[in-house]
């Protein structure tokens, strides 16, 4: 078996869902499994031959996880199924993905759903495949936990997905990663590497009700708001997707750990610590790290502004006892997103621009500190979160915005080279929000795949 991710030419970094899902398959059933990172540019007729290679004369089986969205990976995918390949499609929004937009069959612009691409789908865990794999060809009902499939006569079969089990997240494979290269696929050795220590965001768990502006493109409309039932940021589609499952207990963190590969002088390779409120935790982790005598590199946190914070006094602990053990905290990545309080609240980021600038202080003087132990800023190799344009972006309010950074002295250390534009995922908060908007003005905004293009709005619809 293969499993297809998207990438970023020249990368080398690890891909934790897609080949933690290839381990628990090779581990739990009788297949091979490797994962291919396909980049936008690489060329997909060397990754074919490459997959013919790597199957030889046995049955082509090819999930798809961590798509991004891609219209090139599903235009690949429905090649492959139309060659006799059997296709899953999996990971982040694999069902509403493979369903389609909410009221496609009442709107004939809106993203229809790829089922005619893929043979199938799975929503949620990777253990899910296990009793699928067994015999792929059965006439399969309800009994596969996740399962998404249309029948010849257009039904449509979707069993609710399996609860998170603890005993499929211990163990990552890490040298299964390809990529295409010298006109096939061949390994490539990763240097960073993540580890799962919290499943969803708790900020996901909080559902409320929010009122958000009208896109600024609807000047008319000035002062005119949609209300609508969000869980977490706006415009996070993973929130819908995960939502929050909780934090997993400290053995299969460790186990996860011990499964990193090591550098030439036998400490573990960076990882990211995937927990968007790591800090309360990190000193315990590392207390036992270092009882385990465990060498490790550099751990990559990406937090919120808010829970930075807050968890100052823990992370002052956690980085003297990094230090004494020779390991760096790089703050990869806040997600900032904006300084402009208005946008913040149609992004319902829960903080503001005061919050997010207190942060920023706290992060350079973390590093007068802490010189050598800590990192957070463009020079250390940090991504921090700014999402521009926006569809409630004006003149006035990025002049604001730039005034802002410029006295704040932003461009010297926190923002990226290029700005995010906000991506609406048709099945995220804003997916909604345009969606209503749509209703009540008669108007229509473009699809790009699964994409809303929230800055095309064609035709009265």
């Amino acid at each position: 078996m293969g499993i297809i991710a998207s990438y970023f030419a020249g990368e080398t970094y690890g891909l934790l869902g897609p080949q933690m899902a290839a381990a628990v398959i090779q581990e739990n059933t009788s297949y091979e499994c490797i994962v291919v990172a396909v980049a936008r540019e690489d060329d997909k007729t060397a990754l074919k031959k490459g997959l013919a290679d790597y199957f030889g004369g046995e049955r082509p089986v090819i999930g798809f996880s961590t798509l991004s969205g891609r219209q090139d990976l599903f235009a690949l995918a429905k090649e492959l199924k139309d060659e006799g390949v059997f296709t899953i499609l999996a990971g982040p929004q694999a069902d509403v993905d493979y369903i389609g937009e909410k009221g496609w069959e009442d709107h004939d612009h809106r993203f229809k759903g790829v089922s005619d691409r893929f043979s199938l789908a799975l929503h949620g865990p990777a253990e899910q495949a296990i009793e699928l794999l067994q015999n792929l060809d059965a006439r399969w009902g309800g009994e596969i936990p996740g399962l998404l499939c249309r029948r010849a006569d257009g039904e449509m079969i979707q069993s609710p997905k399996s609860a998170w089990d603890q005993r499929f997240l211990a163990k990552v494979i890490w040298d299964n990663i390809y990529r295409v290269r010298n006109g096939g696929i061949g390994p490539i050795k990763i240097s960073t590497g993540q580890v799962l220590q919290q499943v969803g965001c708790p900020y996901a768990a909080k559902a409320r009700w929010v009122e958000l502006d009208y896109p600024a493109a609807l000047a008319c409309k000035s002062g005119r708001k949609v209300r609508i039932w969000l869980k977490g940021c706006s415009f996070c589609d993973v929130a819908v997707d995960k939502g929050y499952y909780g934090a997993l207990d400290m053995e299969t963190v460790l186990a996860q750990i011990d499964c990193l590969p090591e550098t030439v002088d036998g400490r573990k390779i960076p990882f990211e610590l995937i927990n968007e409120n790591a800090l309360p935790g990190l000193p315990p982790l590392l207390t036992k790290i270092r009882e385990r005598e465990v060498r490790l590199t550099q751990i990559n946190l990406t937090l919120r502004a808010d829970w930075f914070l807050k968890g100052e006094r823990w992370l002052r602990e956690a980085l003297a006892l990094a230090m004494s053990t020779g390991t760096r905290i790089l703050l990869a990545s806040i997600g900032f997103e904006s300084f402009d309080d208005r946008i913040l609240n149609n992004l319902n980021k829960g903080l503001n621009v005061e919050v997010n600038l207190r942060a920023i202080q706290l992060m350079r003087r973390l590093k007068e500190e802490f010189l050598d132990g800590w990192g957070y800023s463009r020079v250390d190799g940090a991504i921090h979160g700014l999402i521009h344009p926006t569809p409630w972006d004006t003149e006035e309010t990025w002049m604001n915005i730039q005034s802002l950074m410029d006295r704040y002295g932003l461009p010297l250390d926190i923002l990226p080279d290029h700005s995010i534009p906000l991506i609406i995922h048709h099945a995220s908060g804003l997916g909604d929000w345009i969606r209503e908007v749509e209703r009540k003005e008669g108007c229509r905004f473009g699809r790009l795949g699964s994409i809303i293009e929230w800055w095309d709005q064609g035709e009265p619809g």
